[in-house]
């Protein structure tokens, strides 16, 4: 006899749990949906602006960007995630500069940690809102940042200020000596 009753009473404590779960359920199923129909909704969906995505090597419309390749960006990235390939290049003065050839990003071993943008000094990269990086291959995951044919802006040398020529001060007029001076004249 204690048996049954042992097992009336787990059942209906089994019944009373089922039925707290299936009245939070029917609750949870006529509330307002927020979950984002994604891949349907690709049109619209906006990620928000602090969202870091997929770092992108800045360019102007006409194909240019900051970065001079001075290689801080990739000493301060914590696994080697960025490799700034560069030329030395002598100009018509002599002068050698470095111009950057790649800049190669690998999204699969980066940790959207922000160093690299961070410690840039012409702010020539950012991070986007670019989410979807699914691929088959981690090879697909290694990227060329700099558009072919990118080159370095060139910022236009501020013209030196003409030196201000003090005026020269007018000639002092002189009064003819048979005058008097004109304190005397207003006594």
């Amino acid at each position: 006899m204690n048996a049954l009753k042992e097992y009336i009473v787990s059942f209906f404590s089994g019944l009373g749990s089922l039925l707290t779960g299936m009245g939070v359920t029917i609750r949870v199923f006529f509330r307002k949906k927020t979950t984002e129909q994604y891949p349907e909704n690709r049109e619209t969906l906006q990620m928000f602006d602090r969202f870091r995505g997929e770092l992108t090597l800045i360019h102007n419309d006409r194909n240019e960007h900051h970065c001079i390749a001075c290689g801080i960006c990739q000493m301060n990235c914590p696994n080697g995630s960025i490799r700034v390939i560069s030329q030395t290049l002598t100009d018509e003065e002599g002068k050698k500069k470095r111009v950057l050839d790649q800049y190669i990003y690998d999204i699969g071993s980066c940790l959207y940690c922000q160093l690299c943008v961070r410690s840039c000094p012409h702010d020539a990269i950012t991070f986007d809102t670019q989410f979807e990086h699914a691929v088959f291959t981690r090879s697909k995951l290694v990227r060329q940042l700099n558009h072919p044919g990118s080159t370095l802006e060139v910022k236009p040398k501020p013209v030196a200020p003409k030196p201000v020529v003090p005026k020269a001060e007018s000639p002092k007029v002189e009064k003819p000596q048979g005058e008097a001076p004109e304190a005397a004249q207003a006594e």
